[in-house]
């Protein structure tokens, strides 16, 4: 999967929105180009908006599919305790729950409390809130495809 992600230095009960882009890195603004290289250089971005990047459509709809959304719904609003009550809670099989949000949190957009001899990991949200940034005009004005 061509999944980018950059993290954000953030305080414990202090949530940001998560900014996902998709297309070829060519095509993110210059802002965003600046931001990613200066997380990669260990910069300190306390204000920085986080990034996620995929390379395709196809990937974003299948990371953030309906399926997903709904647990990072859920998440936020019900905190459940588990992985199983997450389960119970959209109704579904909890190993299919366990995969999905193992996927969210390898992609840091989820994060998993406690755990470890035969307790219960508590699946969170990482962020308040997810902001798709899609352009379809490049910087220079013209008009790009809008198939990555």
């Amino acid at each position: 999967m061509g999944v980018a992600g950059v993290g954000c230095h953030r305080e414990v009960d202090t949530m940001t929105t998560l900014k996902i882009t998709v297309g070829e890195r060519t095509h993110l603004d210059q802002r965003t180009r600046n931001r990613l290289k200066a997380a990669q250089a260990g910069d300190q971005l306390d204000d920085a908006q986080p990034v996620l990047h995929f390379e395709s459509y196809g990937e974003l709809s299948r990371v953030l599919s309906p399926t997903n959304l709904e647990l990072l719904e859920t998440l936020s609003k019900h905190q459940p305790n588990s992985i199983r009550e997450t389960a119970e809670l959209v109704e579904r099989d909890y190993k299919q729950v366990h995969q999905n949000l193992s996927e969210l949190a390898d992609i840091g957009v989820i994060e998993f409390e406690g755990g470890g001899q035969g307790r219960a990991k508590t699946p969170k949200p990482a962020y308040d809130g997810l902001e798709i940034d899609i352009p379809f005009v490049e910087q220079n004005g013209t008009a790009d495809t809008a198939s990555p």
